[in-house]
Protein backbone atom coordinates (compact mmCIF):
# COMPACT_ATOMS: atom_id res chain seq x y z
CA UNK A 1 0.00 0.00 0.00
CA UNK A 2 1.18 3.05 -0.74
CA UNK A 3 2.07 5.85 1.79
CA UNK A 4 -0.42 8.21 1.90
CA UNK A 5 1.70 10.58 4.61
CA UNK A 6 4.57 11.38 2.11
CA UNK A 7 4.13 13.59 -0.91
CA UNK A 8 3.97 11.53 -4.34
CA UNK A 9 6.87 12.15 -6.43
CA UNK A 10 6.58 12.73 -9.96
CA UNK A 11 8.20 9.77 -11.39
CA UNK A 12 10.25 10.57 -15.07
CA UNK A 13 9.10 7.33 -15.85
CA UNK A 14 5.58 7.26 -15.54
CA UNK A 15 4.50 10.63 -14.76
CA UNK A 16 0.69 10.72 -15.29
CA UNK A 17 0.55 7.79 -12.86
CA UNK A 18 1.61 10.14 -10.47
CA UNK A 19 0.30 12.82 -10.87
CA UNK A 20 -3.52 11.16 -10.36
CA UNK A 21 -1.84 9.30 -7.30
CA UNK A 22 -1.52 12.73 -6.27
CA UNK A 23 -5.01 13.86 -7.35
CA UNK A 24 -6.52 11.12 -5.44
CA UNK A 25 -4.84 11.99 -2.51
CA UNK A 26 -5.97 15.52 -2.65
CA UNK A 27 -9.63 14.72 -3.31
CA UNK A 28 -9.68 12.38 0.03
CA UNK A 29 -7.99 15.25 2.27
CA UNK A 30 -10.52 17.23 0.86
CA UNK A 31 -13.29 14.52 1.15
CA UNK A 32 -12.36 14.31 5.27
CA UNK A 33 -12.68 17.83 5.53
CA UNK A 34 -15.77 18.23 4.18
CA UNK A 35 -17.00 14.77 6.36
CA UNK A 36 -15.26 16.76 9.61
CA UNK A 37 -17.31 19.55 8.72
CA UNK A 38 -20.41 18.27 8.04
CA UNK A 39 -20.06 16.22 11.31
CA UNK A 40 -19.53 19.34 13.47
CA UNK A 41 -22.46 20.98 11.97
CA UNK A 42 -25.15 18.10 12.43
CA UNK A 43 -23.39 18.10 15.73
CA UNK A 44 -23.70 21.46 16.58
CA UNK A 45 -27.31 21.93 15.08
CA UNK A 46 -28.47 19.28 17.51
CA UNK A 47 -26.86 20.50 20.79
CA UNK A 48 -28.34 23.90 20.07
CA UNK A 49 -31.76 22.85 19.34
CA UNK A 50 -31.74 20.56 22.42
CA UNK A 51 -31.36 23.64 24.14
CA UNK A 52 -34.04 25.59 22.54
CA UNK A 53 -37.27 26.15 24.55
CA UNK A 54 -39.52 25.27 22.05
CA UNK A 55 -37.11 22.45 19.24
CA UNK A 56 -36.50 23.90 15.87
CA UNK A 57 -38.41 21.30 14.28
CA UNK A 58 -41.93 21.96 16.35
CA UNK A 59 -41.51 25.51 15.44
CA UNK A 60 -40.09 25.98 12.60
CA UNK A 61 -43.53 26.62 10.68
CA UNK A 62 -44.45 29.32 12.63
CA UNK A 63 -41.25 31.18 11.98
CA UNK A 64 -43.15 33.66 9.25
CA UNK A 65 -45.95 34.39 11.42
CA UNK A 66 -44.81 37.85 12.96
CA UNK A 67 -43.46 38.93 9.78
CA UNK A 68 -47.57 38.11 8.39
CA UNK A 69 -49.02 39.42 11.53
CA UNK A 70 -46.94 43.20 10.89
CA UNK A 71 -47.46 43.20 7.26
CA UNK A 72 -51.12 42.38 7.55
CA UNK A 73 -51.53 45.38 10.19
CA UNK A 74 -49.09 47.56 8.18
CA UNK A 75 -51.15 46.86 5.04
CA UNK A 76 -55.01 47.95 7.39
CA UNK A 77 -52.99 51.31 8.54
CA UNK A 78 -51.13 52.06 5.17
CA UNK A 79 -52.79 55.50 5.07
CA UNK A 80 -51.11 56.40 8.65
CA UNK A 81 -47.23 55.18 6.92
CA UNK A 82 -46.59 58.74 6.59
CA UNK A 83 -46.89 60.28 9.67
CA UNK A 84 -45.40 57.38 11.29
CA UNK A 85 -42.30 57.70 8.90
CA UNK A 86 -42.08 61.49 10.22
CA UNK A 87 -42.33 60.85 13.51
CA UNK A 88 -39.94 58.46 14.12
CA UNK A 89 -37.08 60.09 12.12
CA UNK A 90 -36.19 62.00 14.48
CA UNK A 91 -34.91 59.05 16.50
CA UNK A 92 -33.02 57.63 13.13
CA UNK A 93 -31.63 60.73 13.63
CA UNK A 94 -30.42 60.43 16.62
CA UNK A 95 -29.19 56.74 15.71
CA UNK A 96 -27.22 58.06 12.75
CA UNK A 97 -25.57 60.39 15.12
CA UNK A 98 -24.60 57.50 17.33
CA UNK A 99 -22.69 55.84 14.16
CA UNK A 100 -21.39 59.27 13.12
CA UNK A 101 -19.56 60.31 16.13
CA UNK A 102 -18.29 56.63 17.10
CA UNK A 103 -17.13 55.94 13.49
CA UNK A 104 -15.47 59.37 13.53
CA UNK A 105 -13.60 58.72 17.20
CA UNK A 106 -12.80 55.01 16.01
CA UNK A 107 -11.09 56.00 12.38
CA UNK A 108 -8.70 57.93 14.13
CA UNK A 109 -8.40 55.90 17.01
CA UNK A 110 -7.84 52.74 14.73
CA UNK A 111 -5.32 55.42 12.33
CA UNK A 112 -2.97 56.21 15.82
CA UNK A 113 -3.09 52.41 16.36
CA UNK A 114 -1.88 51.17 12.99
CA UNK A 115 0.46 53.76 12.76
CA UNK A 116 2.20 52.59 16.47
CA UNK A 117 1.81 49.32 15.15
CA UNK A 118 3.29 48.83 12.19
CA UNK A 119 6.64 47.67 11.31
CA UNK A 120 8.92 50.48 9.64
CA UNK A 121 7.00 52.89 10.75
CA UNK A 122 6.24 52.49 14.52
CA UNK A 123 8.12 54.91 16.88
CA UNK A 124 8.64 52.37 19.86
CA UNK A 125 8.98 49.04 18.20
CA UNK A 126 9.17 47.04 21.09
CA UNK A 127 5.53 48.01 21.90
CA UNK A 128 4.44 46.95 18.31
CA UNK A 129 2.99 43.63 20.03
CA UNK A 130 1.14 45.97 23.03
CA UNK A 131 -0.78 47.73 20.48
CA UNK A 132 -1.92 44.73 18.43
CA UNK A 133 -2.70 43.11 21.48
CA UNK A 134 -4.80 46.33 22.00
CA UNK A 135 -6.46 46.07 18.79
CA UNK A 136 -7.16 42.26 19.36
CA UNK A 137 -8.71 43.10 22.60
CA UNK A 138 -11.18 46.14 21.18
CA UNK A 139 -12.31 43.65 18.48
CA UNK A 140 -12.63 40.86 20.60
CA UNK A 141 -15.92 41.95 22.52
CA UNK A 142 -18.84 42.54 20.48
CA UNK A 143 -20.61 45.67 20.91
CA UNK A 144 -23.65 44.43 22.57
CA UNK A 145 -21.32 43.47 25.38
CA UNK A 146 -19.67 46.61 25.91
CA UNK A 147 -22.84 48.66 26.03
CA UNK A 148 -24.44 46.60 28.62
CA UNK A 149 -21.64 47.08 30.94
CA UNK A 150 -21.55 50.81 29.86
CA UNK A 151 -24.74 51.27 30.68
CA UNK A 152 -24.70 49.49 33.52
CA UNK A 153 -22.17 52.35 35.18
CA UNK A 154 -23.73 55.44 32.90
CA UNK A 155 -27.58 54.42 32.67
CA UNK A 156 -29.32 54.57 29.86
CA UNK A 157 -28.66 56.71 26.90
CA UNK A 158 -26.67 56.66 23.33
CA UNK A 159 -23.53 57.54 25.25
CA UNK A 160 -22.82 54.57 26.06
CA UNK A 161 -23.93 52.92 22.48
CA UNK A 162 -21.27 55.39 21.18
CA UNK A 163 -18.43 54.51 23.40
CA UNK A 164 -18.86 50.47 22.31
CA UNK A 165 -19.33 51.28 18.87
CA UNK A 166 -16.35 53.21 19.30
CA UNK A 167 -14.14 51.11 20.95
CA UNK A 168 -14.46 48.29 18.49
CA UNK A 169 -14.72 50.44 15.26
CA UNK A 170 -10.95 51.39 16.54
CA UNK A 171 -9.75 47.79 16.84
CA UNK A 172 -11.23 47.15 13.35
CA UNK A 173 -9.72 49.50 11.25
CA UNK A 174 -6.93 49.57 13.25
CA UNK A 175 -6.43 46.09 11.80
CA UNK A 176 -7.37 46.80 8.24
CA UNK A 177 -5.35 50.24 8.93
CA UNK A 178 -1.87 48.68 9.71
CA UNK A 179 -2.15 46.05 6.82
CA UNK A 180 -2.70 49.53 4.22
CA UNK A 181 0.59 51.09 6.03
CA UNK A 182 2.49 48.13 4.91
CA UNK A 183 2.29 47.87 1.54
CA UNK A 184 3.21 52.04 1.63
CA UNK A 185 6.02 53.12 0.11
CA UNK A 186 8.94 54.11 2.81
CA UNK A 187 11.36 56.12 0.55
CA UNK A 188 9.04 59.16 1.49
CA UNK A 189 9.44 58.27 5.15
CA UNK A 190 12.93 58.14 4.89
CA UNK A 191 13.47 61.42 2.70
CA UNK A 192 11.60 63.16 5.65
CA UNK A 193 13.83 61.48 8.13
CA UNK A 194 17.03 62.70 6.26
CA UNK A 195 16.00 66.29 6.60
CA UNK A 196 15.20 65.99 10.08
CA UNK A 197 11.40 65.62 10.15
CA UNK A 198 9.86 64.32 13.55
CA UNK A 199 7.63 60.78 13.41
CA UNK A 200 4.38 63.41 13.41
CA UNK A 201 5.91 65.07 10.20
CA UNK A 202 7.00 61.95 8.59
CA UNK A 203 3.58 59.75 9.15
CA UNK A 204 1.15 63.47 8.33
CA UNK A 205 3.20 63.90 4.99
CA UNK A 206 5.12 60.76 4.48
CA UNK A 207 2.49 58.12 5.25
CA UNK A 208 -1.29 59.69 5.11
CA UNK A 209 -1.07 60.98 1.54
CA UNK A 210 -0.17 57.16 0.31
CA UNK A 211 -3.01 55.52 1.86
CA UNK A 212 -5.87 57.78 2.52
CA UNK A 213 -7.70 56.90 -0.14
CA UNK A 214 -7.97 53.17 1.61
CA UNK A 215 -8.41 55.13 4.62
CA UNK A 216 -11.50 56.56 4.26
CA UNK A 217 -12.67 53.52 1.58
CA UNK A 218 -12.92 51.64 4.97
CA UNK A 219 -13.94 54.51 7.40
CA UNK A 220 -16.89 54.66 5.24
CA UNK A 221 -17.72 51.16 5.25
CA UNK A 222 -17.24 50.70 8.51
CA UNK A 223 -19.80 53.69 8.68
CA UNK A 224 -22.70 51.61 7.16
CA UNK A 225 -22.04 49.26 10.02
CA UNK A 226 -21.84 50.99 12.38
CA UNK A 227 -25.56 51.78 11.50
CA UNK A 228 -26.70 48.37 11.83
CA UNK A 229 -24.81 48.07 15.16
CA UNK A 230 -26.49 51.27 16.28
CA UNK A 231 -29.56 50.41 15.74
CA UNK A 232 -29.55 46.86 17.30
CA UNK A 233 -28.04 48.25 20.52
CA UNK A 234 -31.44 50.55 20.59
CA UNK A 235 -32.62 47.19 22.03
CA UNK A 236 -31.06 46.97 25.23
CA UNK A 237 -32.17 50.66 26.08
CA UNK A 238 -29.01 52.75 24.30
CA UNK A 239 -31.58 55.12 22.59
CA UNK A 240 -32.46 55.63 18.40
CA UNK A 241 -34.91 53.86 16.41
CA UNK A 242 -33.90 50.16 17.88
CA UNK A 243 -35.42 51.63 20.98
CA UNK A 244 -38.41 52.79 19.52
CA UNK A 245 -38.06 49.32 17.60
CA UNK A 246 -38.43 47.04 20.63
CA UNK A 247 -40.83 48.91 22.37
CA UNK A 248 -43.59 48.77 19.31
CA UNK A 249 -42.51 44.71 18.98
CA UNK A 250 -43.26 44.03 22.62
CA UNK A 251 -46.74 46.00 22.71
CA UNK A 252 -47.80 43.33 19.81
CA UNK A 253 -50.66 43.25 17.91
CA UNK A 254 -51.82 46.72 17.63
CA UNK A 255 -48.42 48.35 17.16
CA UNK A 256 -47.66 46.04 14.25
CA UNK A 257 -47.73 49.25 11.88
CA UNK A 258 -45.13 51.05 13.56
CA UNK A 259 -42.60 48.34 13.52
CA UNK A 260 -43.30 48.16 9.93
CA UNK A 261 -42.69 52.00 9.24
CA UNK A 262 -39.24 51.68 11.43
CA UNK A 263 -38.06 48.39 9.13
CA UNK A 264 -39.22 50.47 5.90
CA UNK A 265 -37.37 53.48 7.17
CA UNK A 266 -34.42 51.38 7.91
CA UNK A 267 -33.82 49.84 5.01
CA UNK A 268 -34.39 52.92 2.96
CA UNK A 269 -31.84 54.45 5.31
CA UNK A 270 -29.16 51.95 4.85
CA UNK A 271 -29.63 51.73 1.30
CA UNK A 272 -29.22 55.16 0.75
CA UNK A 273 -26.10 55.16 2.74
CA UNK A 274 -24.95 51.36 1.04
CA UNK A 275 -25.09 53.60 -2.38
CA UNK A 276 -24.15 56.72 -1.52
CA UNK A 277 -20.66 55.45 0.76
CA UNK A 278 -20.09 53.25 -2.65
CA UNK A 279 -19.91 56.61 -4.95
CA UNK A 280 -17.73 57.89 -2.83
CA UNK A 281 -15.57 54.35 -2.09
CA UNK A 282 -15.27 54.53 -5.86
CA UNK A 283 -14.12 58.00 -6.49
CA UNK A 284 -11.29 57.28 -3.38
CA UNK A 285 -10.09 54.40 -5.19
CA UNK A 286 -11.07 54.15 -8.51
CA UNK A 287 -11.91 57.68 -9.86
CA UNK A 288 -14.65 57.43 -10.83
CA UNK A 289 -18.76 57.45 -9.52
CA UNK A 290 -20.17 54.32 -9.99
CA UNK A 291 -22.23 52.73 -7.23
CA UNK A 292 -21.43 48.96 -6.66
Amino acid sequence: MADLAAPAQLSPDDPRSAYMALVRRRRMYSGLTLLIFAVLFVGGFMVADARNAGGFWDGWHNMLDFPADVAEEAWAQRAEMPSLLWRYLPALIETLNIAALATLIGFFGGMALSLVSTRGLAPWPRLIPVFRRIMDILRAFPEIVVALVLIFMLGSGPVPAMIAIALHTAGALGKLYSEVNENADLKPVEGLHSVGARWGQRMAFGVIPQVAPNYLSYGLLRFEINIRASAILGFVGAGGIGYELRNSMTFGQGKFDEAAAIFLLLFLTIVAVDQLSSVWRNRLTYGTGVAG
